[in-house]
């Protein structure tokens, strides 16, 4: 079912949103993390694993700098 009153987004507006790109900075910096969490361990640790240790242990301090470096700009 379709909600008339909705506002249609084009896909080049989603892609060019604020919301877009910190979308992709931030899986950006999750394949990053896999990265190194998989070369420290030898093997590829999985993006799940990747995902959820940058969570914990990074995104909190990321989303802080990113939201200074914005207000700085």
């Amino acid at each position: 079912m379709t909600n008339p009153n909705r506002e249609t987004i084009s896909e080049s507006d989603l892609r060019n949103s604020t919301l877009y790109s910190e979308y992709r900075a931030e899986l950006e910096e999750i394949n990053r993390h896999k990265w190194i969490e998989s070369e420290k361990a030898g093997k590829d640790v999985g993006f799940e694993f990747a995902l959820t240790d940058w969570i914990i242990k990074h995104r909190v301090k990321w989303r802080s700098q990113r939201r200074v470096q914005r207000t700085s700009a």
